[in-house]
């Protein structure tokens, strides 16, 4: 015990740099990973959980086989790509089901209903807020949350501090994940999508049929009665999507880490 007590004391310089590499990595799930990037967190809150977790890392960091605890402005910048590619990738269930959301909102006619988001701090659909905070209550109901620090911290294992890189094939990987935000929206919306649409054709047709209905006052509310019970009886199957999407993109993640 006094020797390790001694080896650390002796060896304070490369844990101090070690320590401010891990620090700047971790600070890419303060800034896009889904729940930690919350602005319901204050920011004290924030900055102490990435002190906290720094404190416990920056040992063990230090001694990866491989890790080069050096200050530079390459370590830097990659130790800050690392995190922000982890973070952003994550970030992409919240986009998808923000845009699920809005085609909701669509077809409830509640387009034009829009809230302040808090996060990203520009008006969102209301009902993309909501699916939002489904998706954060299905990962801290599941622990995915748990999932996701033991993932970052599984990435000092195989990118240890002072190796990470920023490359083009990274930019190029994470435009393609962002295009997949529009496919993930949609099929989460497809069976509230074909309700409605199956209401509208109805409707057409029947106006088409007996001109004298009043069809046009009574297609809204058909429309989002029958937009809303679909809703709710697809709702059990969210939960299994979101988890198996984070954990897709969570594998993604840790494949765009690399080492130069």
């Amino acid at each position: 015990m006094t020797g390790e007590v001694s080896g650390l004391i002796a060896n304070w310089p490369q844990y101090l740099t070690a320590a401010l590499l891990v620090m700047i990595r971790l600070s890419g799930l303060m800034v896009f990973a889904p729940v930690f990037s919350s602005a319901a967190l204050a920011p004290r809150i924030k900055a102490g959980f990435v002190i906290a977790l720094t404190v416990l890392l920056a040992p063990a960091v230090a001694v990866v086989p491989g890790a080069q605890a050096v200050l530079s402005m390459g370590s830097v910048l990659g130790e800050l790509g690392v995190g922000l590619v982890f973070g952003l990738s994550l970030s992409m269930l919240n986009e998808a089901l923000i845009f699920a959301g809005a085609l909701l909102g669509m077809q409830f006619s509640f387009s034009l209903v829009n809230l302040m988001d808090p996060n990203s701090k520009v008006e969102t659909p209301v009902l993309g807020q909501m699916m939002g905070w489904l998706g954060i209550l299905v990962l801290l109901g599941t622990g995915l949350d748990r999932t996701l620090l033991a993932g970052m911290v599984r990435s000092f294992c195989v990118v240890p501090v002072g190796h990470g890189a920023m490359q083009a094939k990274t930019g190029i990987a994470i435009a393609g994940m962002a295009s997949g935000i529009f496919m993930a929206g949609l099929q989460l919306a497809a069976p509230v999508i074909a309700a409605a649409l199956t209401v509208e054709v109805t409707i057409a047709l029947v106006a088409k049929l007996a001109p004298q209905l009043p069809t046009m006052v009574v297609s809204v509310p058909l429309k989002t009665i029958a937009s809303y019970t679909v809703l709710i009886g697809s709702l059990a199957v969210w939960p299994g999507w979101i988890e198996r999407h984070f954990a897709a993109l969570l594998d993604s993640a840790g494949k765009l880490m690399v080492t130069p």
